[in-house]
């Protein structure tokens, strides 16, 4: 205890390291590559050189997702491709559809290769096989605008497995037709616009909604229990990069209260499903589903409670699993590699 106290007082009178009030630093500063530690006798700072292996720089990893026509041959290719350019897998999943004829396969690897350069190599060689193709960089966490009305259950879950690092997300911005979050949003300092939505200006909401989506280079839009209908041309803008959440008791009940018209009806099942965004409401490519069975005792509190449970779960699930770039679009259907 000794030792913390005299640390936190030598760092924070050299303006290197202030701890927050009522915290004390139990962890050692490195210096230009040094780590700073406190004699036993009077508190005078001495210096002891980092091991060598702290200077080891990392090789960077690459995220590689593809689709192409099927044909024998193409793990074996993509494999050499790597293997020529000294390249590591650490990670692959491959998936045949018997029904379009379409390849599937998503490779995390190693590779000394510049990035730009790895990606014109591998734009030539890709051309050979037809291949609708994605190269990502691990390091960059994927810039997300996230969406909500007044049902702020999934934005605080999905802020909060963020911030515990569980989620690689750069959330950059929260737009909302409602003031209620805003300071759930300053408290996790991220920007918060608040746009209402109304008959007579949907057309010029939406155009500043995307404005920030563009603005912010998302490259992900979370619908966090976002009520409005987005129009056509938005869902267009978004196609591929949108993921919305709702109940499962779509169609049975439609409309305002689901859960008590659910509950009215003595239902057994009550669930969630994420999927992407597209003009036709509610029937973009599903990512994730999951249900939770209830009873004949519980209220329709117990059943609005339950089923926000299974709305987060079930969104924070599709958004890992859509910033890890394990979903591939196959038609009106995914394929995820978990």
């Amino acid at each position: 205890m000794v030792l913390q106290v005299l640390a936190k007082k030598i760092w924070g009178r050299q303006g290197r390291v202030r701890a927050a009030p009522g915290w004390q630093s139990t962890v050692p500063v490195r210096r230009n590559g040094q780590i700073p530690t406190i004699s036993p006798k009077v508190g005078a700072q001495t210096v002891q050189q980092a091991p060598a292996s702290a200077h080891h720089t990392m090789t960077p990893t690459y995220i590689l997702t593809l689709s192409c026509p099927d044909r024998t041959g193409i793990v074996h290719a993509v494999s050499g491709f790597l293997l020529e350019r000294g390249g590591n897998i650490e990670e692959a999943a491959q998936y045949n559809d018997h029904d379009t004829g379409l390849f599937f396969m998503r490779v995390q690897f190693a590779c000394a290769v510049d990035g730009s350069e790895l990606r014109q190599q591998w734009g030539a060689f890709a051309q050979g096989f037809q291949m609708d193709w994605h190269l990502h960089a691990t390091t960059q966490p994927m810039r997300t605008v996230i969406m909500v009305s007044k049902e702020g259950h999934c934005l605080n879950d999905l802020l909060f497995r963020w911030k515990s690092g569980l989620l690689p997300l750069d959330i950059r911005a929260i737009v909302s037709n409602h003031r209620e979050f805003y300071q759930l949003a300053a408290s996790y300092n991220v920007p918060f616009h608040h746009i209402p939505v109304g008959k007579d200006n949907k057309a010029q909401a939406e155009a500043r909604q995307y404005e920030i989506i563009q603005a912010e280079g998302a490259e992900l839009v979370v619908l966090a229990r976002y009520m409005q209908i987005l129009s056509d041309e938005l869902c267009r803008k978004l196609e591929g990069r949108a993921i919305n959440i709702h109940h499962s008791f779509l169609p049975s009940f439609k409309g305002a209260k689901p859960y008590y018209q659910a509950h009215d009806r003595g239902v057994k099942l009550i669930g969630a499903t994420a999927h992407y965004v597209t003009a036709d409401l509610d029937e973009g490519p599903i990512i994730e589903q999951d249900v939770a069975r209830v009873d004949h005792s519980k209220t329709v509190e117990d059943l609005t409670a339950q089923g926000r449970d299974t709305e987060s779960q079930v969104l924070a699930r599709a958004v890992k699993w859509h910033s890890e770039h394990r979903v591939l679009l196959n038609g009106h259907k995914t394929v995820i590699f978990k």
